[in-house]
């Protein structure tokens, strides 16, 4: 599906989606709770059902009752309470047969954390891995888990996992993903003995492990942190113990401040803003940076109960590392485009490994609806402009890209179309209903040649 956009000011509020990170954890770790735990999630989406889809085999949940999933048979996702899956999910590994498959979609969050999950129940999988996510790496998490009892291989696009993960010293380097670190640390109570984590300084994303933390602490899971010394390097250890979960009776997913930067990146841009509802305002997510952010770039903030509201005040260009929030270059990079003066991303080279090479990606958005934008090794470098032209934005199924493309076309001189616009559907579905309460003048292209003038 190809959206075409009319430039039109963007005003209002509107309520922040689930956060879909948060969403994982609190989903995986309610999954195996001993105890009856409520998981209420208001919204949904592609990366979300991954995750439910997955855990409903590993659980082998009978289906048929709507309470027992994100959505009812009627597709109704708003509001649903997600009860658990199955009292106790180990038990059910000779009804599932020798082989479950995990359908992860495009979902990277779903398999690296439920990878470990499936060793330390010691199950056979076969992860079906789409899109991009063949391609993005493992390494060297896999490493670890081969190491430790697991063994690993692909078959195709799909990835094969068999054996018992035991605890032990495991160690990974701070300079990648995250969510190995999340994923091993989400697996550790079910192990049959404790585990230690060494990773070494400096860590890349680390509010996301703070994020698996404080679900973990939740779900009534200790969790020792500390720094030791590693020769002439330092590393900061974590330290689990089997433990069952726990969770409470009722626990609601936060609002997601990744999403919500791309609704106060447009407010930044208007002089009457844009306010977003439904957010935690001491949330541990790392993209709760963008406030910070975007008055650096001259925005007005204003923060209240649990909404955040961005206005324009006086633009300036701003640089960044961002390095523990690289999801944030998107809608950022936005307000670097049409500002006037030298921006800067710097310590993006992560954005290589999304859902497309977000670096290059962002970069030809912007060059493509008149914008100045250049890579520099692992830094993203935008000369702003008074206005943008407007033109075509392949999204490359990546859909931050898609998000950012929209928020541009509404200061762009022309119309924007946006190519492969249904990709929001992996983190927002409703994206394109809430940019047009916004004031967002967005259609369905109706033919393959409609261009925009």
């Amino acid at each position: 599906m190809d959206i075409i956009i009319q430039p039109s000011s963007l005003g209002g509020a509107v309520p922040a989606v689930a956060s879909k990170s948060m969403a994982h954890r609190l989903m995986i770790l309610r999954a195996f709770a001993a105890n009856d735990c409520e998981l209420a999630c208001t919204t949904t989406s592609a990366d979300i059902e991954a995750t439910r889809r997955c855990l409903d085999a590993l659980v082998c949940r009978k289906k048929g009752n709507p309470r027992d999933g994100l959505a009812s048979d009627s597709g109704d996702l708003d509001g649903a309470l997600i009860s658990n899956l199955q009292s106790d999910p180990t038990g059910c590994a000779h009804s599932c047969g020798s082989e479950i498959v995990l359908d992860c979609g495009e979902s990277g969050s779903t398999l690296r954390f439920l990878l470990p999950v499936v060793g330390a129940l010691g199950k056979r999988v076969r992860m079906k891995r789409h899109g991009r996510l063949a391609q993005r790496p493992l390494a060297p998490l896999d490493a670890q888990l081969r190491a430790h009892g697991m063994r690993i291989w692909d078959e195709g696009d799909d990835l094969v996992a068999e054996g018992q993960l035991h605890g032990g010293s495991y160690s990974l380097p701070g300079d990648v993903s995250s969510q190995y670190v999340s994923g091993l640390l989400m697996a550790a109570p079910l192990l049959p003995e404790s585990l230690e984590l060494f990773v070494s300084s400096p860590i890349q994303s680390r509010p996301y492990i703070n994020m698996t933390i404080d679900a973990l602490e939740q779900f009534g899971v200790e969790v020792v942190c500390d720094k030791v010394g590693m020769g002439t390097a330092t590393c900061e250890r974590f330290a689990l113990s089997p433990t069952p979960l726990t969770g409470p009776a009722r626990i609601e997913v936060e609002g997601d401040w990744s999403n919500a930067a791309f609704w106060l990146t447009a407010g930044a841009m208007e002089q009457d803003g844009v306010t977003v509802t439904g957010l935690d305002l001491t949330s541990f997510q790392g993209d709760r940076a963008v406030l910070a952010a975007l008055a650096a770039f001259g925005a007005r903030i204003a923060r209240q109960g649990n909404a955040a509201r961005a206005t324009r005040d006086m633009p300036r260009p701003a640089s960044f590392d961002v390095g523990a929030f690289p999801d944030l270059v998107p809608p950022l990079s936005v307000l670097a485009a049409m500002t006037p003066g030298t921006s800067s991303a710097r310590n993006a080279g992560r954005l290589r490994l999304k859902e497309s090479d977000r670096l290059a990606t962002i970069a030809c958005a912007i060059n493509a609806l008149g914008g100045k934008a250049h890579i520099a090794n692992d830094d993203l470098v935008v000369e702003g402009v008074e206005r943008l032209s407007g033109g075509t934005v392949d999204s490359a199924n990546d859909h931050r890209i898609a998000m950012m493309a929209a928020i541009m076309a509404t200061h762009a001189a022309g119309p924007v179309r946006i190519v492969g616009a249904e990709c929001v559907e992996k983190s927002y579905p409703g994206f394109w209903d809430d940019y047009r309460m916004l004031g967002g003048i967005a259609q369905e292209a109706t033919t393959a040649d409609d261009t925009p003038t």
